[in-house]
């Protein structure tokens, strides 16, 4: 036993004593078989594949204990483009021999316990041979614990950093370890990985965690054999897989599959030695980046001579891109570029001085360059500025592209910021502007890319800022807030806050725009330190102190840093107590729209918003739209990855016509990833205050009206002193802003300048004498879209790229001449034009041709293998016209003239493949289809082999399951089938047809998702060409105004040939009734049904049925058919009409008196709308039909005395469009246009040209009435297929004034009624939607009416009938004031000016009302406001608060007779308003004015006074009061619109903000009624005022002995109250509640010094104290 026990430890200490590192005998050389395979494509065999395989003898050598050497032996590289599996590798044999130098070098690098170091290797091996060696040392990496078996690490390997989990087991018996290691390359410390293209996109982490766009993972094997000295690996194996779709991968995924296969095979006693040469450290086992980074995945270019290559594609582009864009023309562009960006920078610039005088090529370089991505194309632009080989324009367009594609680094950085302190780009705004935005722009993505992001980047910017501060130069700190809001760097955190208020200093004297964009500017440093953003936001907002605006910013910005539930619930209980109603409703609408949000990526925000919702009132949401307001929309559709998000922010200020700010916004999201694309902002500054200014305009036109009037208001306003800007708009792109405009006083001088200035004459006299002369020019236009692209080292060494590129190029040639008579003189005027003959001729030959490619796989300088996708489209629309327009003559003929050798106009190609070559051996070069022509599925193989295989087993009774495999081998090739469809349409007319085209054959039959429904080929196009008819020369469009228009009639439409041609078909009627018996029965039987006949009828439709007449009398009966069951079902239906109708009245009267049991009388009335209409029939022939003539027929005997009007007066108007065939066949359409004066009759006569087509459009309108107009559309064969008839007149609703529409029809095509049917079904979800209601009912089945009554001025009842539908609505809302009633008298004054009329009818809805009964104020924002008036004293009711003081109206209260009194103080004059005896007077300037000689109106201003009512009403609205109105009752001041937030007095500020109205004339609130009243009393000056006001307003002390924190403290009021002046008693007095403030009672108190600043101080308590309401002084008072 003891023996056993002695053998056992012995053998674990051995067994101990085994060391798993792999080892390398110094002396010795180990050889081992290498293979490697990179391939992909779809995981479905069957399907092409691209990928390299590499094979090679593997010989490694210690050199010394931990530094050995590695040696390829043998290497052969190979290249797969191909159907895997059944197609083989290709050997790559020129690039093998072309690399074998650098795969034969021997390499050494660092090795110890199992983890390979440092890597070293001659100048002479390149990146990517290096790369490859690299993907062999990584099977050899390896960190082996002595202690476990099974553990995870983040270890380092080629493709970086990355967690790898272990497995280590032991096979006893063979002596053998097996050890296996996996790694997840989605979870890495230091992921090896390049982005370009995609510095603006913002990583989703919420999104990601719902599905993944790119996932890998890796899988290693190995067997090894353990000794005390260290482990012989015997074999090795790797398996990679990198999945990507963009769509996520668990919808189907493109793969990359990396495949390593190792076998030792020898041990050689000699050792392998390096070659004599330097060896340099040339990193470790990470993967080093190389010339793949410059090296599009697209095309493999073999570059020997880059200058004479640029100089070929050059002259490629420029011969090829003349008459038409060459559709391989986006392709060649992209070689440009690629040569571009290999070529050094000499060569672009000696290419540039060879071409920079020759138009084209310049072009194409100068569009080139901005995209070659690197710091070269910043130099070449800075440098041809600064020299002046580019001009203004040039290099504004140039520089902003290359902004946003060059790399950023530090170089680039430098360049640009030399540029934007170049002093010729600061004398020049527009590119002063471009630079700083790009510099912030360059900063953003550098510091994107490289996290220690340094400050000195930054800090002259930091610096800038400062010296603006401190120079006052507003402009200049905007500038530079804008670009430290691009950077979006931390550090700018300080400078920015040293602008906003509360934070700096310096803010106190800077204007509100500058501390918004300072708000601004904080939000790109939120995606970076969201929470030191949050402090700052938080801050501005709950601080009620700033304005209102500037916090609403503020929140803006606070919810795009993602806000957590506690800081969402800070915010929702601040509303709650929130005073300005502007900042709550904003918020509270935004975070109401964020509950419904979808995104991920705000998931946690929108749940937190969804409490917050439930915790503030409900009233928030019923705010009107006057109130700032978020929108916001989004979508998110997790399966795929793909969503959409818009956001809009009005911010409105009730002191503004304008809104104060709009901004909106919108991201996507694909991927995993999102992007702001696009973000427009336009805030309203001076502009407003700009256009009051303006003396001849109207203060309440409304907005589209002052847009007319913009031109002449800035030309005034340019003559102010004031530089404030009129408005500023900016516009962002992936969250950077490019553009940005203040519209200020320089910036109008500059454009009247320009538009004034002779250089634009000049200009557009060269430019008209061109054409003259005839001009012709040709101009490009390519553009590198899109370049997105996304590199990652493979297991293998290789780099597997996902790109995505977009190139296009726009290509337009213009031929233009024209001729003049008489001839142009010198002296040349637009007006002369109005008088000339004037014939020209243009071709046009716009062209388009885009490229787009979707590439995974291998992308080197050396070699490139890939599935490609690729989208080409290519779009051609020419035209050739010719016109001649006679001015005098009232004659324009156009000629449209065929272009020969363009048929297609518009192709598409989406082809996806497999592509598979090498730099060695481009000619060599293979592309397999991605689906293979003679595919056949992997179940349907399996299938089909499993049958035949149970074939031979199976009995003859069990054929059916045979019968069932071939079904399904069927339904599969179905699937497969491509689908092709074609679609042609032929217009004969004008002899052109046009065809298109579709073919489809995809993967979608493999896996029905998106990804694989791409994959494959799909080819679209249109064609036109000429018809079959003979052959088109050209198409006319004539057209003829006045006199002559009679002689441009070609086909003369005559009720007699109508006739004619009816009697025929009533003569054939009757023979067919006689050749047809039962004929009467059938028809009869059919007339029941509606006889549905297409309404788009072609032409030759329509030839078919003229030419009908001619065939053959066999055939007369199938002719007569369908004429005998159009006339029975005429018949038919005018019979049983008014049986229907009278039916359907008695079932709708039956059912309006069911429904009056469950409804409302008033609704009822409403429903049926009783209408009294105003005609009276002036076409009646006598007394008697005029009395009882109906509408309808009234209208029909105009129409019956003159079906046509071509006999009666000649056209107006006549349009001819002919199409000129070679057979000089008439052929195309006539429209006509006939006024009858005498019947004021206008009718429409629309017709095919064609001999026997007789295809019509008749359009009749007649004005029966000053009351009533009516119009009746008929269209089909001889206008009697389809008729319509519409009314339209005016009435009465009871006693308010209405108007009615009618549409009737007899019949209507089969589409018109579907399409009539979905529009009724919208309008009625519509109504619904919109508060409207809603009832089934059975109306006049082939009519629709729409009543429209007056219920107020501003408001409308309004009933729609349908014939199954009864829509109606009370008091809907106007947005303007009807000319009835009040306002019908108001206009009076306005009469002579339509302009002021609108203005006036627009402006008075939206006026402020204030409103005095007695001594209580409705205030203009509905607040009650009662308080004990003082006797005898002013008061002002309202006045306009801004420095212009346009006017004021004061109060006065007669306590002796109980009365009110207006005095208004405007223009020139007092208006003073009062009551005599019982009627309501008015004095100007102390003058009475009698009532009779009412009314009154101003010599110079636009003021009137007018008796309205029972009182008297003054208007004045250009002054900002729309209406001061009194009488005995009741008296009310009106202020216009823009005038709202600008009054002050008792009427409050017109803001509506309720929760801030009892504000004093020093801005303080007030909660005491009483004490806001007596606030606005206008104090005597003296007891011996006229006025008999005794009062004045004063701080009072409390008479009682107040202990305040237990100190005895005397108080005075901090409100002033209404005290009687010294000398004088009161005879009336009331309690008033007023802030006091209190001070220690030992306290020496100056009340001349110490009162005046007591109004300022706080409320330390609040007390009641007696004011002063009427007083009697003695004769001794002062």
């Amino acid at each position: 036993m003891r023996v056993l026990v002695l053998a056992l430890t012995v053998a674990l200490v051995a067994g101990h004593q085994l060391k798993l590192d792999p080892e390398f005998a110094v002396g010795k050389t180990y050889t081992y078989k290498y293979e490697a395979i990179l391939m992909g494509g779809l995981p479905e065999e069957g399907l092409a594949r691209a990928g390299f395989k590499i094979r090679s003898k593997v010989l490694i050598s210690a050199l010394a204990a931990n530094t050995f050497v590695l040696k390829l032996l043998e290497p052969e590289l190979f290249e797969y483009s191909g159907i895997w599996p059944k197609d083989a590798f290709i050997p790559a044999t020129k690039l093998t021999s072309a690399l074998s130098d650098q795969l034969l070098t021997p390499l050494k690098f660092e090795y110890a316990n199992g983890v390979v170091g440092k890597v070293f290797a001659p100048a002479g091996v390149s990146a990517s041979v290096l790369n490859i060696v690299r993907g062999i040392l990584n099977i050899f990496q390896m960190n082996i614990k002595k202690t476990v078996n099974v553990y995870e690490l983040q270890e380092p390997g080629v493709q970086g950093v990355c967690k790898t989990h272990y497995v280590i087991t032991e096979d006893a018996k063979a002596e053998r370890v097996l050890l296996t290691k996996t790694k997840d390359l989605n979870h890495c410390q230091e992921r090896i990985m390049r982005d370009i293209g995609m510095a603006y996109t913002e990583r989703c982490a919420e999104c990601r965690a719902r599905g993944n766009a790119l996932k890998g993972t890796a899988a290693f094997n190995y067997i090894m054999k353990p000794s005390a000295t260290g482990a012989l690996i015997l074999e090795a194996s790797s398996t990679e897989l990198i999945q990507f779709s963009p769509i996520n991968i668990i919808n189907g995924a493109a793969q990359m599959e990396a495949k390593q296969f190792l076998k030792f095979l020898e041990i050689q006693k000699a050792p392998l030695e390096p070659i004599k040469a330097e060896y340099l450290h040339r990193g470790n086992l990470r993967y080093e980046f190389g010339s793949e980074l410059l090296q599009t995945p697209i095309q493999l270019l073999r570059i020997t001579n880059a200058e004479a290559q640029i100089v070929e594609i050059l002259n490629h582009l420029v011969n090829n891109n003349v008459a038409k864009v060459h559709e391989d023309a986006p392709l060649k562009f992209i070689e440009l570029i690629q040569l571009l960006r290999s070529a050094k920078y000499e060569t672009i610039e000696s290419l540039w001085s060879q071409f920079k005088s020759r138009t084209t090529h310049r072009e194409w370089i100068r569009n080139a360059v901005p995209a070659i991505g690197t710091h070269v194309a910043m130099r070449f632009i800075k440098e041809k500025f600064l020299v002046g080989e580019l001009t203004l324009a040039e290099v504004t367009r140039s520089l902003t592209i290359a902004i946003h594609m060059v790399t950023a680094d530090l170089e680039a950085i430098k360049l640009l910021r030399e540029l934007a302190e170049n002093q010729k780009v600061m004398e020049t705004p527009v590119l002063n502007e471009i630079a700083a935005l790009g510099y912030g722009s360059l900063v953003s993505k550098y510091c994107g890319e490289n996290p220690t992001c340094p400050v000195d980047l930054i800090r002259p910017v930091h610096e800038l800022v400062a010296q603006a501060v401190a120079k006052g130069d507003i402009n200049e700190i905007i500038v530079t807030l804008k670009v430290l809001g691009n950077a979006g760097h931390p550090s700018s955190l300080k400078p920015i806050l040293k602008v906003l208020p509360s934070f700096g200093s310096a803010a106190a004297t800077l204007p509100l725009r500058v501390h918004i964009e300072g708000v601004l500017a904080l939000r790109n440093i939120a995606k970076r330190e969201p929470k030191m953003v949050q402090e700052v936001a938080v801050q501005l907002f709950m601080d009620r102190a700033l304005h209102p605006e500037l916090r609403m910013v503020a929140a803006i910005v606070l919810f795009e840093t993602k806000l957590p539930m506690g800081l969402v619930t800070a915010l929702a209980d601040a509303l709650l107590r929130e005073p300005n109603l502007q900042v709550a409703s904003l918020v509270y609408s935004y975070m109401k729209a964020m509950t419904r949000s979808t995104t991920p990526d705000f998931a946690p925000v929108a749940a937190a918003c969804n409490v917050a919702v439930n915790i503030l009132s409900p009233k928030l949401n019923r705010l009107s739209y006057r109130y700032s307001r978020a929108l916001l929309v989004d979508g998110y559709y997790s399966p795929w990855m793909v969503g959409a998000a818009a956001s809009a922010f009005y911010v409105n200020d009730a002191a503004t016509v304008l809104p104060r700010t709009i901004m909106a916004k919108a991201r996507t999201y694909l991927a995993g990833a999102y992007a702001d694309v696009i973000e427009i902002g336009v805030r309203t500054e001076g502009i407003q205050e700009a256009l009051l200014k303006v003396q001849d305009l109207p203060n309440n036109t409304d907005r589209i009206t002052k847009m007319r009037k913009v031109l002449k208001a800035l030309s005034e306003w340019r003559a102010q002193p004031s530089s404030q800007p009129l408005a500023s708009a900016h516009v962002k792109l992936f969250g950077q802003e490019i553009a940005f405009v203040s519209v200020n006083k320089g910036l109008v001088d500059q454009l009247m300048a320009l538009v004034t200035g002779p250089e634009v004459q000049t200009y557009g006299r060269k430019a008209l004498d061109a054409v003259l002369a005839g001009t012709k020019f040709n101009f490009a236009e390519p553009m590198l879209v899109a370049e997105v692209r996304r590199i990652l080292p493979t297991a293998v060494g290789l780099p597997m790229e996902l790109s995505f590129y977009t190139s296009s190029v726009l290509n337009t040639a213009i031929e233009l001449q024209a001729t003049v008579s008489p001839p142009i003189a010198q002296k040349f005027h637009p007006s002369q034009l109005l008088k000339s003959d004037i014939s020209m001729r243009a071709a046009f030959f716009p062209s388009v041709s885009s490229y787009t490619y979707a590439v995974m796989g291998v992308n080197t300088a050396l070699a490139q293998a890939a599935v490609v996708s690729r989208a080409r489209i290519y779009t051609i629309l020419p035209a050739r016209i010719e016109a001649r327009l006679d001015m005098i003559k009232g004659n324009f003929k156009f000629e449209l003239l065929p272009v020969q050798g363009v048929n297609k106009i518009a192709s598409a190609l989406v082809e996806t493949f497999a592509v598979a070559r090498n730099v060695e051996d481009l000619a060599a070069a293979k592309i397999t289809p991605m689906i293979p022509a003679d595919f056949t599925p992997q179940s349907s193989k399996k299938s089909s082999s499993r049958s035949s295989r149970m074939g031979s087993s199976l009995t003859d009774d069990m054929s059916g399951s045979s019968e069932l495999v071939s079904d399904q081998q069927s339904k599969m090739s179905k699937l497969i089938k491509a689908f092709e469809k074609r679609l042609c349409g032929e217009i004969e007319t004008f002899g052109i047809k046009a065809c298109t085209m579709i073919e489809s054959r995809n993967a979608a039959f493999i896996r029905d998702v998106p990804l694989y429904a791409v994959i494959g080929k799909h080819s679209a196009f249109i064609e036109v060409t000429p018809a079959a008819t003979p052959v088109i020369e050209k198409i006319e469009i004539e057209i003829q105004v006045g006199e002559k228009a009679a002689e441009k009639i070609i086909k003369v439409i005559d009720l007699s040939q109508d006739e004619g041609i009816l009697e025929d078909k009533n003569i054939l009627m009757k023979l067919k009734k006689i050749l047809v018996p039962g004929l009467k029965n059938r028809t009869s039987s059919r007339s029941s049904r509606s006889h549905a006949v297409s309404s788009s009828s072609s032409s030759s439709d329509v030839s078919t049925s003229s030419k009908s007449s001619s065939h053959k009398k066999s055939k007369m009966v199938d002719i007569l058919d369908p004429i005998v069951k159009a006339s029975k079902l005429q018949k038919s239906s005018s019979r049983s009409s008014s049986s229907r109708s009278s039916l359907l009245s008695s079932k709708s009267s039956s059912s309006r008196s069911t429904s009056s049991l469950s409804s409302s009388q008033s609704k009822q009335e409403l429903y049926e709308m009783n209408f009294t209409k105003h005609h009276i029939h002036q076409h009646a022939l006598s007394a008697t039909r005029r009395n009882s003539q109906s509408s309808a027929r009234s209208f029909n005997a105009i129409y019956d005395k003159a079906k046509y009007l071509t006999n009666a007066v000649n056209p107006t108007v006549t349009i001819l469009i002919r199409a000129v065939s070679a057979d000089h066949k008439v052929q195309g359409y006539q429209i006509a246009a006939y006024f009858d004066k005498e019947t004021s009759r206008l009718q429409l006569l629309f017709a095919n040209l064609a001999k026997n087509n007789n295809w019509r459009i008749c359009a009749d309108g007649v004005r029966l009435s000053d009351h009533k107009l009516m119009a009746k559309i008929a269209w089909g064969i001889y206008c009697k297929q389809y008729v319509t008839e519409i009314s339209a007149e005016t009435g009465i609703v009871g006693q308010e004034p209405a108007v009615r529409l009618k549409l009737t029809w007899e019949k209507l095509p089969r589409n018109m009624k579907y399409y009539g049917e979905e529009l009724s079904e919208y309008i009625s979800r519509f109504a619904l939607q919109a508060g409207m209601s809603l009832a089934k009912a059975k109306n006049v089945h082939n009519q629709i009416k729409l009543t429209v009554a007056a219920a107020s001025e501003q408001s409308l009842n309004v009933v729609l009938k349908t014939p199954s539908r009864t829509i109606f609505k009370k008091a809907i809302s106007l947005p303007i004031s009807l000319p009835i009633g009040d306002t019908a008298s108001e206009l009076q004054a306005y009469q002579d000016s339509w302009v002021d009329t609108i203005a006036y009818m627009v402006s008075k809805p939206h006026a402020a009302e204030c409103s005095v009964i007695k001594d209580t104020v409705i205030t203009f924002n509905n607040r009650k406001v009662k308080a004990e008036m003082p006797h005898s004293c002013l008061q002002v009711l309202a006045q306009d608060g801004t420095s212009e003081a346009k006017f004021i109206v004061l109060l006065k209260r007669d306590q002796q007779h109980e009365q009110n009194m207006l005095t208004v103080k405007i223009a020139d004059i007092d208006v003073d308003m009062y009551q005599k005896g019982n009627v309501a007077m008015v004095k100007v300037n102390n003058v009475e004015i009698p009532v009779s000689d009412l009314p009154y109106r101003h010599p110079t201003a636009d003021i009137q006074i007018r008796q309205s009512g029972e009182g008297i009403a003054l208007h004045a609205p250009r002054h900002g009061l729309q209406e001061v109105y009194f009488d005995k009752d009741i008296q009310k001041v009106k202020v216009v619109d823009w005038m709202r937030g600008q009054t002050s007095g008792l009427c409050g500020k017109a803001d509506g903000e309720v929760r801030q109205e009892l504000r004093m004339p020093n801005t303080h609130l007030t909660k005491n009624a009483v004490s806001y009243a007596h606030s606005w009393v206008l104090p005597a000056e003296s007891c011996r005022d006229a006025t008999e006001c005794y009062m004045k307003l004063e701080s009072v002390k409390l008479e009682k002995q107040i202990i305040l924190h237990g100190q005895e403290s005397k108080c005075f009021s901090v409100e002033p109250v209404l005290r009687c002046l010294p000398g004088c008693l009161a005879l009336r007095t009331t309690t008033v509640s007023v802030g006091f403030h209190c001070l220690p009672a030992d306290t020496s108190l100056n009340r001349s010094e110490g009162m005046s600043s007591i109004f300022e101080k706080s409320v330390d308590l609040r007390e009641r104290t007696e004011a002063h309401l009427a007083c009697r002084c003695t004769a001794q008072c002062a």
